[in-house]
């Protein structure tokens, strides 16, 4: 897969449950899409560019895989604080596994 393809996975993915999840903040729609989409903007191209091309050739998927998200949950739960968002934390963790774990069987799929 593209760095767009998986790009637009992610959001695809993602995007619906940071929207929902920031009901409760005191946030208009508009800025909930946009705060939700800003959440893996800021850390998909640092996972596909940065993490897995500088640890491909020192360890095995498994590794780049739990740093890359780890990285991303930190990183999106950092974000939504900076807005105020409630349970941040919780939050981001959801958005990731479900990401990620769809990301996963996707690409099981196409092999």
């Amino acid at each position: 897969m593209t760095w767009l393809g998986a790009f637009l996975l992610t959001q695809a993915i993602e995007l619906p449950i940071y929207v929902r999840g920031t009901r409760h903040a005191d946030l208009s729609v508009p800025w909930r899409l946009v705060i939700g989409f800003g959440a893996s903007a800021v850390t998909h191209p640092v996972v596909w560019f940065v993490l897995r091309d500088r640890l491909s050739p020192f360890v095995g998927f498994p590794v780049i895989f739990g740093i890359a998200e780890t990285f991303a949950v930190v990183g999106e739960a950092l974000y939504l604080r900076a807005f105020g968002v409630p349970r941040p934390w919780g939050l981001s963790l959801l958005a990731n596994a479900t990401s990620a774990s769809i990301g996963l069987l996707v690409g099981w799929l196409q092999r």
